[in-house]
């Protein structure tokens, strides 16, 4: 017989239910609203932006969706996307930004627009709703490939040429957040280096922003041809082509940042290496930050 609970914790744990369900509506509004560009159109228009002024200023959006772009922003108030203050001038209110949002703007020196829309993709949400599938399959390495029909996620990206800019426009979009970060309060990492390697460094903004900093470290940006092929380097900073799984040239230093899963066959086995975070390893001074590893 199943024990009868106490009102109060049935009513507490229904609510927990119904907000790990509709938890999506959060990433879903926030992927809405980029896409339909609303943090540039506020920030363009100066001021609070009324509900009206918002809807019209929406490209191709017609005005009878307005109560549906109300509640649309209603979400990405509640979850501090935007605010909604009242105008001086009259009785109605407008939406402003908040620091949240202003990461959401195309040109914003340290925008994430191109990394929301990466990751609320469908080609990357999808993996997650076939974790069910994939637990109950022995065929397919990830859930990745079950829902992707057996295709990994680098043939998947090579494949599509849409989704291959989006990932590389999004996987680059907060190295200049990252930059400004460990140039300016990590500068201790870098203490004692004279050379550093960048493995899958992508266009080098990262090690561009190090190479300037510390004029004295000999920064390589290594990653694949297509990637840094005609990139030319600086006094400190140089470019080679390869691939970090294969080889990786000698330095004082190695940087880690944010790489996705990468598949690797060993003894006629499948395996794969996730690496995330930023970090510094090196032989002469040790792991300087963290860097997570998961088999």
């Amino acid at each position: 017989m199943i024990k009868q609970e106490p009102s109060s914790e049935i009513l507490e744990a229904e609510a927990h239910i119904w907000n790990q369900v509709f938890n999506y509506v959060n990433s879903m509004s926030v992927k809405c609203v980029t896409e339909l560009g609303i943090p540039e159109i506020i920030h363009k228009h100066g001021r609070p932006m009324t509900l009206t002024e918002l809807v019209d200023a929406l490209p191709g959006v017609d005005r009878a969706k307005a109560d549906y772009v109300r509640r649309l922003m209603r979400m990405v108030v509640h979850s501090g996307f935007f605010v909604l203050e009242k105008i001086d001038s009259c009785d109605e209110q407008g939406y402003s930004l908040t620091p949240a949002s202003r990461l959401l703007i195309g040109d914003h020196p340290m925008s994430m627009k191109a990394f929301v829309l990466c990751e609320l993709d469908p080609i990357q949400t999808e993996p997650l709703r076939q974790l069910g599938r994939w637990f109950q399959n022995t065929e397919d390495h990830t859930a990745f490939h079950t829902a992707h029909n057996g295709m990994s996620f680098w043939e998947q990206k090579e494949r599509n040429p849409r989704f291959s800019h989006l990932f590389d426009r999004g996987m680059a979009s907060d190295t200049p957040m990252v930059a400004d970060v460990i140039t300016r309060d990590c500068r201790q990492v870098f203490e004692g280096l004279g050379s550093l390697v960048d493995v899958g460094g992508g266009t080098g903004t990262l090690a561009k922003a190090i190479a300037e900093a510390f004029p004295q470290i000999h920064c390589t940006v290594l990653d694949l041809a297509p990637v840094v092929a005609g990139l030319e380097g600086t006094r400190n900073l140089k470019y080679v082509e390869g691939d970090m799984f294969e080889y990786i040239p000698p330095s004082d230093a190695v940087l880690l940042k944010l790489m996705e899963e990468k598949e690797t066959k060993k003894n006629g086995q499948n395996s794969s290496l996730m690496l995330t975070s930023v970090a510094i390893r090196s032989p002469l001074l040790g792991i300087r930050s963290i860097i997570e590893v998961y088999p």
